[in-house]
């Protein structure tokens, strides 16, 4: 992807002719309006700006003002015919880049842009460093006080500075990246990187040539050498998640890099010593696999030497309550809301449900919440329709099996096959959509089957376009 340019200049034609000279390079913006200037700011991420210093009735060193206080990481180099020391001395001193004169030399400037997109993604780089590691200290995102979970950060406290391989088990959205993340910022390891690699997110053709990088010509496409995932890690922590959906053939490899600490890239004849500590993480069963054959039992044991295994969320009901104010405060912080609280229905249902999808589950379902509910505090109606509800003394609480039965004398299942990875929004469209069909139509009996009022649900099936 190009970094993105934006081009600030009244005169037309300059701004045009500039357009020409760096839309090989950039994907370039252009306005002669300040005021579109901004919103274009706003609305794209800009790289890098050129910024004329007469604007009309504007005066640039403004505009630049405003640019960086709306995006103060943007790099703004400043063009004028102009020129004086102290005027380039203010244009920096507001936050410039750099300054340019008129008639601009293209190639001093093409120069000049470089160095100021480096130092732009210098800047953002630090800044997304910065936010990680304010986001990771200690167990900041690790929240829980049962005896399960204090027992895992007892563990990630023995462990984090030794470089033994560390095995994370724990079922699917259980926070075994959070695990991960602990160990390598809380070691003494947190200063170098601390490279992820999904092993079912990445086709099988292509895990290898990320893992292992490769040389120019190592294959079709390969125009320039890459670095891979090992080497990137190197001097820090390569997490391999989903380690059980690795191909038999990479198997051996990963065995023989732990083996002898080396690797040599694709098309490549010189080794690279490694210094890495490797983190691995499942939600199969690794020692079924290895006893039906399809994972190795060698590389098995060489990952396996501390194992962590974390628990279900239903496993630690006394941390429910935890994580509900930690995500609602959250969501509501990152969509700008005021802090919302729930009904005291609405918590009994969230308490008391089972979590299949775990902690990812609960945060999905309240950044629903928070996003749909209009008023300060979250109703059942508000949560998403696969809740199940099975509070006996709430009447909005049955089944939807249970609640038909009794009115439609029905036959039918109380179950609706939804399949493993659906969205929220998919689950609770065909949640309405069944429940109306079942109901053939009658809204008035489905708002009341789904616990929700008679306005939720028109607003819903106009939402999702149910016919």
């Amino acid at each position: 992807m190009k970094p993105q340019l934006l081009i600030v200049d009244d005169e037309k034609y300059i701004a045009t002719s500039l357009r020409y000279a760096f839309e090989d390079d950039y994907d370039v913006l252009c306005t002669t309006c300040p005021k579109e200037a901004y919103q274009l700011l706003s609305e794209n991420r800009i790289d890098l700006v050129l910024l004329d210093w007469r604007l009309g009735e504007y005066n640039g060193l403004d505009v630049l003002a405003e640019m960086k206080k709306q995006s103060p990481h943007t790099s703004v180099i400043m063009m004028t015919a102009y020129g004086t020391i102290e005027s380039s001395v203010e244009a920096m001193r507001r936050g410039a880049y750099h300054y340019v004169t008129k008639p601009v030399n293209l190639d001093e400037l093409h120069l000049m842009m470089k160095k100021a997109l480096e130092h732009h993604q210098l800047q953002t780089k630090l800044e997304q460093l910065h936010q990680e590691l304010e986001e990771l200290k200690g167990f900041d995102r690790m929240i829980g006080q049962s005896q399960a979970i204090q027992q895992v950060f007892s563990v990630i406290q023995s462990v984090k500075d030794i470089d033994s391989n560390i095995f994370i088990y724990g079922e699917s959205g259980t926070g075994k990246e959070l695990v991960a993340h602990a160990i390598h910022h809380q070691g003494r390891r947190r200063l170098g990187p601390f490279i992820v690699v999904n092993c079912a997110a990445i086709p099988e053709n292509l895990l290898e040539s990320e893992l292992f990088g490769y040389e120019k010509g190592a294959f079709t496409g390969a125009l320039k050498s890459k670095p891979g995932k090992w080497i990137e890690a190197n001097g820090g922590t390569l997490f391999l998640d989903e380690i059980g959906e690795m191909p038999s053939h990479l198997q051996a490899k990963i065995l023989r890099v732990l083996q002898e600490g080396e690797i040599t890239p694709l098309g490549g004849s010189k080794t690279i010593k490694l210094d890495v500590r490797i983190i691995s993480a499942t939600n199969r069963n690794l020692l079924e696999m290895v006893q039906q054959g399809t994972f190795r039992q060698d590389l098995y044991f060489r990952l396996n030497v501390i194992p962590i295994e974390l628990p279900p969320l239903r496993e630690r009901q006394e941390d429910i309550d935890l994580l509900i104010t930690f995500f609602i405060k959250k969501y509501c912080s990152k969509m700008n809301r005021p802090l919302k609280s729930l009904s005291g229905q609405a918590k009994d249902m969230l308490m008391n449900y089972d979590y299949p999808g775990n902690i990812r589950q609960l945060s999905n379902i309240l950044e629903y919440a928070v996003a749909l509910s209009k008023g300060q505090v979250i109703q059942p109606s508000d949560l998403p329709l696969l809740i199940d509800q099975r509070q006996p003394d709430h009447q909005q609480s049955k089944s939807v099996i249970q609640e038909d039965e009794a009115s439609h004398n029905s036959t039918q299942s109380d179950r609706v096959e939804i399949p493993l990875g659906s969205s929220m929004k998919d689950v609770e469209k065909k949640m309405i959509e069944m429940t109306l069909k079942f109901c053939k139509g009658n809204r008035t009996q489905t708002s009341h089957i789904l616990g929700m009022t008679d306005k939720s649900l028109r607003t819903k099936i106009k939402l999702y376009e149910i016919d």
